[in-house]
């Protein structure tokens, strides 16, 4: 198959109902999100969410390769990380334009084997046309295969009872978040994500050889963000540095708190917030670095 990188121009509207949705998945009391409200940081990856055409579908649920992205065979998909980049506001209800493209494809090999790093660039642009949002994301591809044991094994998707609100406060910006199959079935609709690794246990267990149902890299990733609002920190974030580094399964507990463990190149008020899976002592499963507008001084302002 012939495939070459190419740009991809949409114009989308910042959908409101994803956003509701959102704020109802996470049910934490925080305010709501509504028309004309700026999106948190992150939310765009559901305002902005996009259905493909079931003609279009894969086996594993995702769009076929070798339109927009590149036609890797390895059968296992990984949202690994990336970075973000917070230039203006986007507002619930307004309209962007979204430009996309396959910035590189790196075949490397790994303690798992083979592997092919993908990497998408993506730039949001507000109704007058001025830079909103500037991204990467990192998509790794691999051989389906055993994955290693956690310490809490996953246990079949219909014998997983509702966990109710996913966070509870373990302590000073330390959360507890619970997952289970309906969470993990909201979270796949309203971000349009087709993947049958987060809801069809039979599939994820028995052909890509996890041991349970996958919780969502974006998920994972949108849990950290949200102790920023759950904490009522106000700085207005400039740049979010995401890496997933293991999965977790559906009915693992997880804890979300704030690590000291900053990227070298952060800003000076920046922090790192770690997803930790229930092994004790392991390390992060997720980890966000978020670097913050300088504040503005007391008493200055804008000529």
């Amino acid at each position: 198959m012939n495939w070459e990188p190419h740009t991809l121009t949409t114009v989308e509207t910042v959908d409101p109902h994803p956003v509701a949705t959102l704020s109802a998945l996470f049910d934490d009391g925080t305010p709501p999100v509504g028309p004309g409200d700026a999106l948190p940081p992150l939310w765009h990856w559901l305002a902005l969410a996009r259905w493909p055409p079931s003609s279009t579908l894969g086996v594993d649920g995702h769009p076929a390769r070798g339109t927009f992205l590149p036609p890797v065979e390895l059968p296992r998909r990984m949202f690994a990380g990336g970075e973000v980049t917070f230039h203006a506001p986007l507002m619930v209800g307004s309209t962007v334009r979204r430009e996309a493209r396959v910035e590189s494809v790196t075949e490397k090999s790994g303690r798992s084997g083979k592997l092919v790093v993908v990497v998408v660039a993506t730039r949001l642009y507000d109704g007058d046309g001025l830079l909103a949002i500037d991204e990467r994301q990192d998509i790794i591809y691999r051989d389906a295969g055993a994955v290693s044991p956690s310490a809490s094994p996953a246990e079949e998707a219909a014998g997983l009872a509702p966990s109710g609100a996913p966070f509870s406060r373990s302590g000073d910006w330390s959360w507890d978040f619970a997952t289970d199959p309906a969470l993990l079935m909201r979270f796949s609709a309203a971000t349009s994500n087709p993947h049958r690794i987060h809801y069809d246990w039979p599939y994820a267990t028995r052909i890509e050889g996890y041991p349970g149902l996958v919780v969502h890299g974006p998920l994972m990733t949108l849990a950290l963000a949200e102790v920023l609002r759950l904490e009522g920190h106000g700085a207005r974030v400039s740049r979010m540095r995401h890496r997933n580094r293991s999965p977790l399964f559906c009915g693992q507990n997880a804890r979300l708190r704030r690590i000291e463990d900053a990227a070298p190149d952060a800003a000076p008020d920046a922090f790192t917030l770690g997803l930790f899976a229930p092994d004790p002592g392991a390390a992060p499963s997720t980890t966000l670095t978020i670097d913050f507008e300088p504040r503005q001084e007391e008493g200055t302002g804008h000529a």
